[in-house]
Parts: C-alpha cells; sequence; structure tokens
C-alpha cells in the first residue's frame, strides 16, 4: 500500500548541509538603487545582530533600519534589516534580509563581512532547494522560480506563477492520490480467489482508471504549449525567389531585419528574428529562395533554407499570386509537412487557391488571419486548463513513464495471476509522478535542477 498524503516523505540531500548558515548577494550584478543580501540558517539572526552591532532581537516581520559594520567598528553601509522566523520564511529557517544601497562594492564588503560571522556562500539554488527541503514548496515550484525570472512573454510568466502557485502540484497529487485509491482496490482482491472478484468489479476500476489518470495525462502530453512557452519555437518561410518571405519576416517581427528588393536571389542566408505568437517565443526564419542556380553561393543558401525548413516546428510557405510557376509547395520539397501556404500579392491578382491564404503583405492585408493561424498551429489554443500544461522536458518525461505504467497495469487488470503485477505497475506509476514533486530518492535529479539556478535563490 502507498503511503497516505500526510505520509509523505521527501528525501532530499543538500548541498552542503543544513547545518550551514547560507549568504549570498541575491540582486543582479552591476549598480543599482537597491543591493540585496540574503542569509538563511539556524544563525541567520545571531549573525544579523553582531552585524548590527545590537543586543535587542529583531521583530520578525518589521523593517529595521541599521547600520552594518565591520569587524573594526566602522559602518559598512545603513540600510533596512528584516528578520523572517522560522517556518514563517521563504526557507523555512530563520532568515535575514538586508536591504542595502546597490553599490557593488558595498555589497561585496557587505557579504564578505557575513562570512566572516559564520555564514557559508550559498550554492546556485540554495535558498530554494532548502525551501523544498523543509516542505514550503514542492519541486515542480521550486522549477517555476527559474521559469519566473526566464519566461520571455508575458503569457509565460503568467503560467510560471500559476506553477509557482502550486497548480501543477495540486493536479499532480490528485493523479497520486487517484492511483493510492486505485491500488488499495486492487490489492483488496488478492485477499479472494480470482474467481470470487466479479467482472462488473474489473470494468467499473477500469473506467476509473481511463477517466481519472489516463485521459487527463494523454491530454496534458499532447499539448506542446506549455514547453515551447520557456523553450520557444522556431518558423521557417519558404518559397521560390522574390515571392515576399523577406517582406513578410518585417511585416510580422515589425522590423526592417530582411533586404527587399524586386531583384530574384537577394536573400542568400538563412536569416533570423525573434518576436512572439500568442505569447510563445518566436524565432522566425527568412531563407533563400528556392530555385535551381549554377551560382555557388546561392546553393548554398538554398542547402541552408531546406536544413532551416526541416528543423522547423511551423513551416510557411509563400507563393505569389501573379505568378502561377511559384504556387507548387512540393516543388523542391517531396516530404516536408508544411502548416501554412499563403498567397501573397493578392491586391495584384485576385486568385483563390485551394488551401492557400489570401495575402497583400504590401497592402497588410490577412497578416491579422496569419499571425492567428500561427498561433494555432504552435498549440496557443489548444489546451483550456492552462494550469495543467507540462512546462518542461522533465515533467513530459516523469508523466510518459507514469502513463505507460497505468496502461500496462490497465492491460493486465483481471486477467488471471496479474493482480499483484497490476499493483506494481501502478505503484511505478505513482513512483514516477512522485518524481516530478522532489519525491524518493531523487538526488540526480535535484542536483541537475538547481545547477541551472542564479545565486541568491
Amino acid at each position: 500500500m502507498l503511503p497516505a498524503n500526510e505520509q509523505r516523505v521527501t528525501m532530499i540531500g543538500g548541498i552542503g548541509s543544513l547545518a550551514d548558515t547560507i549568504a549570498a548577494i541575491a540582486t543582479p550584478q552591476g549598480r543599482g538603487g537597491i543591493g540585496i543580501i540574503r542569509i538563511s540558517g539556524e544563525k541567520a539572526a545571531n549573525i544579523a545582530l553582531k552585524l548590527c552591532r545590537r543586543e535587542t532581537p529583531f521583530t520578525p516581520r518589521f523593517a529595521h533600519f541599521q547600520h552594518w559594520y565591520d569587524a573594526h567598528g566602522e559602518s559598512l553601509d545603513h540600510g533596512i534589516t528584516l528578520y523572517f522566523q522560522g517556518e514563517k520564511s521563504y526557507t523555512g529557517e530563520d532568515t535575514i534580509e538586508l536591504q542595502a544601497h546597490g553599490s557593488p562594492i558595498l555589497l561585496q564588503a557587505l557579504f564578505e563581512r557575513t562570512l566572516e560571522l559564520g555564514c557559508r556562500a550559498a550554492e546556485p539554488g540554495e535558498f530554494t532547494r532548502r525551501a523544498v527541503e523543509h516542505g514550503k514548496i514542492d519541486l515542480s515550484q521550486a522549477e517555476a522560480v527559474v521559469a519566473c525570472i526566464d519566461a520571455a512573454t508575458l503569457r509565460a510568466a503568467k503560467q510560471a506563477q500559476k506553477q509557482l502557485d502550486g497548480a501543477l502540484g495540486r493536479r499532480i497529487n490528485q493523479y497520486m492520490d487517484d492511483l493510492t485509491s486505485v491500488i488499495a482496490h486492487v490489492e483488496a482482491c488478492l485477499d479472494f480467489p480470482e474467481d470470487e472478484v466479479p467482472e462488473l468489479f474489473y470494468n467499473q476500476l477500469r473506467q476509473r482508471v481511463e477517466h481519472e489518470l489516463v485521459q487527463p495525462i494523454s491530454m496534458q502530453l499532447n499539448s506542446k504549449l506549455g514547453e515551447r512557452l520557456f523553450e520557444g519555437a522556431t518558423i521557417a518561410i519558404i518559397g521560390e525567389p522574390n515571392v515576399g518571405k523577406s517582406s513578410l519576416l518585417n511585416a510580422l517581427s515589425g522590423r526592417d531585419r530582411a533586404i527587399v528588393t524586386d531583384i530574384a536571389g537577394t536573400t542568400r542566408d538563412t536569416l533570423e528574428v525573434d518576436f512572439e505568437v500568442g505569447g510563445i517565443p518566436v524565432r522566425l526564419t527568412d531563407t533563400a529562395g528556392l530555385r535551381a542556380t549554377n551560382d555557388v553561393v546561392e546553393q548554398e543558401g538554398v542547402k541552408r533554407a531546406k536544413d532551416a525548413a526541416q528543423t522547423a516546428d511551423l513551416v510557411i510557405f509563400v507563393a505569389d499570386a501573379t505568378r502561377p510557376e511559384t504556387w507548387d509547395s512540393q516543388a523542391h520539397f517531396q516530404d516536408l509537412h508544411i502548416h501554412l501556404q499563403v498567397m501573397n500579392k493578392v491586391d495584384k491578382a485576385h486568385v483563390s487557391q485551394a488551401g492557400f491564404l489570401p495575402l497583400s503583405i504590401k497592402k497588410e492585408q490577412g497578416l491579422d488571419t496569419l499571425i492567428n493561424l500561427m498561433a494555432e498551429q504552435l498549440g496557443s489554443f489548444d489546451l483550456a486548463d492552462e494550469a495543467a500544461m507540462v512546462t518542461s522536458s522533465r515533467h513530459r518525461l516523469a508523466l510518459q513513464q507514469s502513463l505507460s505504467h497505468i496502461q500496462t497495469g490497465l492491460g493486465m487488470l483481471g486477467q488471471e495471476d496479474m493482480i499483484d503485477l497490476t499493483a506494481m505497475e501502478w505503484r511505478s506509476a505513482w513512483s514516477s509522478l512522485g518524481e516530478i514533486l522532489g519525491m524518493g530518492d531523487v538526488e540526480l535529479i535535484l542536483d541537475k535542477v538547481f545547477s541551472e539556478f542564479c545565486i541568491g535563490k
């Protein structure tokens, strides 16, 4: 039997030792109006008292205006000292925050003074890792801290906030609760002979597992939006020379990055520009026109265009309404999946071609429709419940492994002498889900996750 929620234990080895009191500069390098130093650990409050040459204890969650002194009693700086007590702090242990002037020299001197008084320099992500170890947040929330910092679009930042608030963790916990329940039902069958368990019981259990686990997990895995919000997507624009590919790149990005002329073959290399579509960070690639040529430089450009299209998440084929010879998207790509086809220059030739979106880049007609279609193709609208999105390859792998174990167990359910194997598969599914939250002996996973953090978090 799996443990109930209140019995679950996070077994995580720390960086260094939890007995250490750690300190770090928590604000970015460079000059600024304010610089912050964080101290966390059993001796944090005592070290801060020595730093301030103060005898009376700090009032928790109260802003104390203090001078901070060096070993000779000279003031290093002055500012706000905040004390967060024990489990009411971010890390779950006594924490001090020093809000000083944002001078790199003063901050470094203040930080070195905390080391003299007994602190150890914190490793990357060690404050957040301690929050996980003390049960303040789960591992998925810890990863969301980095996601909040790295978010390149507002939509990505909002999604990271949902994960930081525990939305994904609550969903994973619900799956684990459901698994615990169905495992209990399966193991109860072990006390009875196989022929005494009615088939109706197994059918009801199958329906429950399909409805509560297989279907929602499959929906999560089918969506790529979460990962694309943080990892971004690539879009390649392809087509014959002089159909308007460079003009489309400029129009979509809002910048004149690509040279636009009436001379065919102007673009000879791939040109990339970053912007966003539906809140998804996108790298848009303009490619050389695809045509047979004896020009060695242009041949290399065509090769690079094909390479870019083969690896892109979304491929847009551009044709010229005034030149029917440019309409065949398969002329240069026999096996490439082209997601969107646009017919440019419809203001010059009123052509309606099946499968093509009419467009006039010059007149700015059809661009909004194209952008909406791009967002749809990238998955921007494929999942109503954004709180359930998979936002990292680590989460995806754990969910895939869990789903595989669940489905294997389903295949065995009700078969003679397979009850214990079904329970074993579903226990493995539970453990895979637990890895997302940092449950179990997952030291290597934790080391990898927190190695991506910055100092001071």
